[in-house]
């Protein structure tokens, strides 16, 4: 185990944070949010910058420390990032500014992702990260795959639980929900599933075209 977390806190340390996302992290922990790991970040930056990405989504904005992070991998894209906080939104909005990201690449939208997903547009979207409370995650899973393109992305932070969910005895409500959402998309034809271990796990989804569903 003190392997593990070592190779952790390596993962971590490899691509060092700039000062901008430094001040969204610390902002976040005052707010008792916790943001996605370095390695986390990273990882989104790399998603972001696999293919163009023109328009992306992001379920829980927190302070921007994943937005920065998605941000850099696509910085002509436009992040549209919901939170029900008005005060995250606040932060989160200077830290974009302070990294450089015009105000016309960012659209904050100060909500419930349950109320406002299913008012976006179909196929129109890229890219959606879902870092939001455990409960609706199923749905917001559900809604993002009907966001993005075909070819797009999905990517869901949390869904190791810590460890929980790869142990069939831990049975709380949690880890529960998201031993079920990995069963149920492993098990769906229209998507490409992979699942890293960094930060508290991060699935990878990719939305098959059509014609290549089987």
């Amino acid at each position: 185990m003190a392997e593990i977390a070592a190779g952790w806190a390596f993962a971590d340390a490899f691509v060092p944070e700039d000062e901008t996302t430094g001040s969204a992290r610390e902002a976040a922990h005052r707010f008792g949010i916790e943001p996605v790991s370095p390695a986390v970040g990273a990882a989104l930056a790399l998603a972001a910058s696999a293919s163009p990405a023109g328009a992306m989504i992001e379920i829980g904005t927190g302070t921007g420390v994943s937005g920065l992070s998605l941000l850099k991998g696509a910085p002509e894209a436009v992040l549209t990032t919901i939170d029900s906080d008005l005060d995250h939104h606040q932060v989160a909005r200077s830290v974009f500014q302070a990294a450089g990201h015009s105000p016309r690449r960012t659209r904050l939208i100060t909500g419930r992702a349950a109320d406002v997903l299913p008012r976006m547009n179909e196929q129109a979207y890229d890219l959606v990260f879902v870092d939001a409370d455990w409960e609706p995650v199923e749905q917001y899973v559900d809604s993002a795959l009907r966001l993005v393109r075909p070819g797009g992305s999905v990517l869901v932070a949390h869904v190791l639980q810590r460890g929980r969910v790869a142990n069939p005895a831990r049975r709380d409500p949690a880890t529960v929900v998201y031993r079920r959402l990995l069963t149920a998309v492993r098990e769906r034809d229209d998507v490409l599933a992979g699942l890293s271990i960094v930060g508290d796990g991060l699935l990878h989804l990719v939305r098959r075209p059509a014609d290549r569903a089987e």
